[in-house]
């Protein structure tokens, strides 16, 4: 069995019903205005779901195959150095490996699939 190395996007699912009917994600707000879209790695997820995403109840996890856009996926320098996956392009549906809810706990934290 091969591994495809996984990157992730947490969405609201609003926007990612927009990006099913368009049959392509363009980005939120935060990505149109940097000019990319932000992704996470499985170890930065749950760091991103609770600095940007606290206490949202709204909100998918999509996992996304990174090897599927070459050099317009770039590791940048982020939050405290670590290195961030950056989509410089529309993320094609074709891309995505799955898509799950991320729902919130009785404490207000995101449940995140046991796959990461």
């Amino acid at each position: 069995m091969t591994v495809t190395p996984a990157v992730y996007k947490i969405v609201t699912e609003m926007l990612w019903q927009q990006a099913r009917e368009a049959g392509v994600f363009r980005g939120a707000g935060i990505d149109l205005n940097d000019g990319f879209i932000h992704l996470s790695t499985a170890a930065q997820a749950r760091q991103t779901a609770a600095l940007y995403f606290a206490g949202q109840a709204d909100l998918m996890l999509i996992a996304i195959d990174s090897t599927e856009f070459g050099d317009k996926l770039i590791f940048e320098a982020s939050r405290g150095g670590d290195l961030f996956p950056h989509l410089y392009g529309e993320l094609p549906l074709s891309a995505v490996i799955w898509e799950k809810p991320l729902p919130l706990d009785e404490a207000g934290n995101h449940i995140f699939p046991e796959l990461i």
